[in-house]
């Protein structure tokens, strides 16, 4: 039986990650499985726990990386987000592939605990376009606005060590991009 491949699409806050990988699970719901975060932040208006994220305190969260249940985490703006590892090990080993829809830093554990994961940097059109979709969605004050692009700038240096770029300025262009980097993965 073929052993599923991890797929990290990565890339900084605002550049469609989320959009994107909802559409490859709608092209093949059946060979892809999205890995669900954990998460210490509070849920955004209309998330929904267990789908979205799974929401949890500060101090489940130190318990689950003592015990070495996340694959990856990080610190993100103000809280912390990681990838459980059971259900990324039981799907991979079910022959699926498995996508994280991830930071930049989780990528990087990723790459050194799961050296075979395809790894997909998404790229935005320009800067200014980052900051009017990260302003667009409403959900963060300006000091977390500000420190996300912060942080983005870091990030949109860190494109060189990923397998893939794809710029994702059109979303059906960007997400057939991905999902042909992820069939041709297939076929090797």
């Amino acid at each position: 039986m073929r052993r599923g491949t991890l797929i990290v699409i990565a890339g900084p806050s605002g550049v469609g990650k989320g959009s994107v990988v909802q559409r490859l699970l709608s092209r093949d719901p059946k060979g892809l499985s999205l890995s669900v975060s954990a998460t210490t932040r509070s849920p955004r208006s209309g998330e929904v726990e267990g789908v979205d994220y799974v929401f949890v305190s500060d101090e489940t969260f130190d318990a689950m990386i003592q015990d070495g249940e996340l694959l990856e985490w990080a610190e993100i703006v103000g809280h912390r987000s990681g990838t459980p590892a059971r259900f990324v090990t039981e799907q991979l080993q079910a022959g699926r592939d498995v996508v994280l829809e991830i930071d930049v830093k989780g990528a990087q554990q990723v790459r050194d605990a799961a050296p075979n994961a395809l790894l997909i940097f998404l790229l935005p059109p320009s800067f200014e376009e980052l900051e009017r979709r990260l302003r667009g969605r409403g959900t963060e004050d300006e000091d977390r606005i500000e420190r996300r692009l912060d942080t983005a700038r870091w990030e949109l240096q860190q494109e060189g060590w990923f397998d893939h770029r794809v710029l994702n300025d059109d979303l059906q262009r960007a997400s057939d991009e991905v999902a042909a980097i992820i069939e041709r993965s297939r076929v090797r």
